[in-house]
């Protein structure tokens, strides 16, 4: 019986291979896998034990139908039952190919690059042009995933001319995201004239300015680059942004409250807002009327926005109570698009005509980490107040540290001064070197003179406290041997005051600070000083923020369509994240012998 079995199986192998093995690519490459017409189970079964290349074919077959249904570790185990070196360089090829694929789906990009880099892939322009696309789509998400966006649009720019319909323009598109993303240093002119008009259409788009200004930068640029395959088809973000610029904004409401306990923070956000509007009339840019409401007696968001909505509103600025703001976070949809001065609360998907904006510490926080990271630094202990607000800070500083690859070793509450030497003591361990210097006397029966020594796996201090708490916090640092240690804070150690004296106890510690009160010499910031001499101090950050609003209210859908362009605001450098909130960058200066001295940028 068996021996008559024997023949049928290899028959059908050879209807197998018929269906699955491609022709020959060129001489001596060998031939390359094909879909079968036979399941996963079928294919195994007919390859059996052999290890001839018909075999192997079939086990490449398998193990990529495998991958296609997503049964990502059985394709990885088929891969591992073909002897990969015994492969002619067609299947080699085929299969370092879907072994990066199986990296990425794991998300191991560096994986999936050195599959890619195997001596193989040089025969690839040799190969059908659906296995070249196949490969260097690969290479191209790898590349992206691996942080290397230029390197990745390089790859798609390369295969564009091989793609027809939907897939040549789901190339197109990623194409944009990718240089869309590039720091303004990268997107410099290349000897490649496709990637080079692709970057110069980058620096187009995020040229400052309105938006019929940024409109206008991007029809030069097609003027310039009239061949180019973006002048033929814009991106989408880009035609999204054409039909923005042809519907001005021209009536805003900025919503806040006139009375009651954010009055005076509320007063601060509508001078800066006016003002930078007073700005954009003297320089002749026709901006939009603003109408004034006062929210600390509304009664009612759904009667505000009838009213609004009867006076003509395209955009509300506004509220700043953060109860109204969470109202609104709740709402499935909104009658106008708003600007929130505050935000929800955490986690809370907002409609989509709700913007938020605000002075969140949180931002700081991931700014430190952002900063500290772009330094150098990799393992660090923190320093927060006790509180919500200090649970809310440690937790973005965490979040964002240890998403970066950043290690956190320990944490310490503020909060009673008497208790700080101690808390410093625990984070450095400076107790377990006095213990282990007082066991060594007690072993020796001699006095030692020794010093505690902390502990040397720290490479800097994340600090979030008052200007008082952090006067007494660098001196303790000092005083528990921990001096030297560098200490990256918020900005709220700042008091914007010019004292020497204060600034003295806070020698060497790095702080993030908004552009308002670091750029004395911003002439808007120059203009509102002399008028309100007290936006020269800490309420100067809010100023900023409600000259921020200004500047964000006619390109919230701009920063919406083009997720990776940016604001240079007095607030900081201003995106939008996907839950459409504003995130700040800011710059940074260190306290140098009772001075503040700015730091050079590492935005990125």
């Amino acid at each position: 019986m068996i021996a008559c079995l024997r023949p049928l199986s290899a028959l059908c192998l050879a209807g197998l291979l018929v269906a699955c093995a491609g022709s020959p690519t060129s001489s001596g490459l060998g031939e390359l896998p094909r879909t079968p017409q036979a399941s996963i189970q079928q294919l195994l079964q007919q390859a059996g034990d052999s290890q001839s290349e018909q075999a192997n074919l079939l086990r490449l077959s398998a193990a990529n139908l495998a991958y296609e249904q997503k049964k990502f570790a059985r394709a990885a185990s088929i891969l591992d039952l073909v002897a990969l070196d015994d492969l002619k360089p067609a299947a080699q090829v085929y299969a370092r190919t879907l072994t990066a694929e199986l990296a990425l789906a794991r998300d191991m990009p560096k994986a999936a690059l050195k599959a890619l880099a195997h001596p193989s892939l040089a025969h690839l322009a040799e190969l059908p042009v659906e296995q070249q696309v196949r490969s260097q789509l690969a290479r191209a998400t790898a590349l992206q995933k691996d942080g290397q966006p230029l390197a990745a649009a390089r790859e798609r720019i390369f295969i564009a001319p091989l793609l027809h319909d939907q897939a040549a323009q789901s190339n197109h598109e990623a194409i944009w995201t990718l240089v869309s993303s590039l720091p303004a240093e990268q997107l410099q002119a290349t000897g490649d004239s496709d990637l080079s008009g692709w970057l110069a259409l980058a620096r187009a788009a995020k040229s400052s300015g309105t938006l019929r200004q940024q409109q206008a930068a991007i029809d030069d640029w097609r003027a310039t680059h009239p061949a180019h395959p973006a002048a033929a088809q814009l991106p989408q973000a880009l035609s999204q942004l054409q039909e923005l610029s042809s519907q001005p904004l021209t009536e805003i409401a900025l919503l806040l409250p006139q009375d009651g306990p954010l009055a005076s923070v509320a007063r601060a956000l509508r001078d800066g807002f006016l003002a930078a509007h007073y700005q954009a009339q003297q320089a002749g840019q026709n901006p939009p009327n603003i109408q004034l409401y006062d929210s600390s007696n509304l009664r009612s968001l759904d009667q505000f926005y009838q009213q609004a909505q009867a006076a003509g509103v395209q955009l509300v600025v506004g509220p700043l109570e953060k109860p109204l703001v969470t109202q609104l976070g709740t709402r499935e949809q909104l009658p106008i698009t708003t600007l929130a001065l505050n935000y929800s609360e955490a986690g809370q998907e907002g409609p989509a005509q709700l913007f938020q904006f605000g002075l969140a510490a949180e931002d700081e926080a991931r700014e430190a980490a952002r900063r500290a990271w772009a330094d150098g630094m990799r393992r660090a202990v923190a320093l927060v107040p006790n509180g919500d607000w200090g649970d809310r800070v440690l937790a973005a500083f965490r979040q964002s540290w240890e998403q970066s690859g950043g290690s956190l070793i320990a944490a310490e509450h503020v909060d009673q001064p008497v208790e700080l030497a101690q808390q410093i003591a625990d984070l450095f361990q400076l107790r377990q070197s006095e213990a282990r210097a007082k066991r060594l006397q007690n072993t020796l029966g001699v006095a030692l003179a020794a010093q505690p020594t902390r502990r040397q796996d720290v490479d800097f201090i994340f600090l979030a406290a008052t200007p008082q708490q952090a006067q007494q916090i660098k001196p303790t640092l000092a005083f528990q041997y921990a001096g030297d240690v560098p200490v990256y804070a918020t900005s709220h150690l700042y008091t914007g005051n010019h004292s020497e004296a204060q600034y003295l106890d806070l020698n060497g510690i790095r702080f993030c600070e908004t552009p308002w009160l670091l750029d004395v010499n911003d002439p808007l910031r120059q203009e509102v000083t002399r008028q309100w001499p007290q936006a020269g101090g800490s309420l100067g950050r809010l100023y900023a923020m409600g000259v921020d609003a200004y500047r964000l209210a006619p390109r919230l859908d701009q920063l919406k369509m083009l997720p990776d362009s940016r604001i240079e605001g007095l607030s900081g450098s201003l995106s939008l994240n996907p839950a459409q909130r504003v995130e700040r960058q800011l710059p940074w200066a260190e306290f140098r012998d009772g001075q503040v001295q700015r730091l050079p940028d590492t935005f990125n």
